[in-house]
């Protein structure tokens, strides 16, 4: 089965860059500069820029307009966690918080260009 998850991002370009070069997505179709649909395994993530044509960049009847952030989030399991945060603070990347142990593992999450979370997170060692 796959999940498909769309988040609202400022700059699909860099969305692209962010999460193909440091997360392991890979493009699976680019049909406007507006939208993108990245996978990573059965997980398809489904990008539009908060301008453009396409329905979730459209306003609410309310007023209110599609925008970046918030706490929603997808998960990305790594092996290391420690060594993913380190490359990824050379790179540059933003981190909301410092790496919290639970008692289901550990996690930290990363802001992408946009400002939307991510959650990496590591198991417990079995």
């Amino acid at each position: 089965m796959t999940v498909s998850v769309r988040y609202i991002v400022d700059d699909v370009d860099a969305a692209i860059s962010f999460y193909t070069k440091h997360l392991g997505f890979s493009v699976a179709a680019h049909p406007a500069a507006s939208f993108v649909i990245l996978s990573k395994g059965d997980l398809r993530l489904l990008m539009n820029a908060t301008t453009g044509p396409g329905g979730a960049s459209q306003p609410m009847p309310d007023g209110r307009k599609p925008e970046p952030g918030g706490w929603n989030r997808i998960q990305v399991e790594v092996a290391d966690l420690e060594a993913e945060v380190a490359a990824l603070r050379k790179a540059g990347a933003h981190f909301r918080n410092d790496i919290v142990q639970g008692v289901g593992g550990k996690q930290i999450l990363l802001d992408d260009p946009a400002g939307n979370p991510i959650e990496l997170f590591e198991a417990p060692k079995k």
